[in-house]
């Protein structure tokens, strides 16, 4: 099973299309995971013309994505229980993203957790999770390249979880 992994996003005000990298990667997918930050449903309409679309609503979205997709959630794909967060509700900086995420879901009910909100692409264990921002795949701010990630879960496993790193978001 292939995951396409994207959050950050902001279409309305940093990119009006996918970027085509992305869109290479989302032909083939069989579900796609978006961390919030979409800006607009019609980042939803365009990712689930591609797969089954899961997400979360960030701390840029609106009543509207929020009512749709709620604030955290967990989804279980190929066996595999995925929480998503965006990781901005607790307390401190972006920098302690990854403890907001790691904090927003019960010690055992996860095996991957994936967020957003800082931009910064991680992949870390943490006491037994994979912790999962895939940056952002239109708005790096001040990362080097954009980014997204991929997801690959074999016989229950999640058997690969890679960022796709590309210079032009166009």
């Amino acid at each position: 099973m292939k995951i396409v992994v994207v959050s950050d996003t902001h279409m309305s005000r940093m990119a009006k299309k996918l970027p085509d990298r992305l869109i290479r990667e989302l032909v083939d997918a069989d579900a796609i995971l978006h961390a919030g930050d979409w800006m607009t449903m019609a980042v939803w309409d365009m990712l689930r013309t591609y797969a089954e679309t899961y997400g979360v609503a960030g701390n840029n979205d609106g009543s509207d994505i929020e009512a749709k997709f709620g604030g955290r959630k967990i989804v279980t794909l190929g066996g595999v229980r995925i929480g998503i967060v965006h990781g901005h509700v607790g307390p401190g900086k972006r920098e302690d993203t990854e403890t907001n995420a790691f904090k927003s879901f019960p010690r055992g009910s996860v095996d991957v957790i994936v967020f957003g909100h800082s931009h910064v692409p991680l992949k870390r264990e943490r006491d037994g999770v994979l912790m999962f921002n895939p940056g952002s795949a239109a708005d790096k701010r001040r990362q080097p390249q954009y980014s997204f990630g991929l997801f690959t879960i074999t016989g229950g496993r999640l058997v690969q979880a890679e960022h796709i790193y590309y210079d032009d978001k166009s």
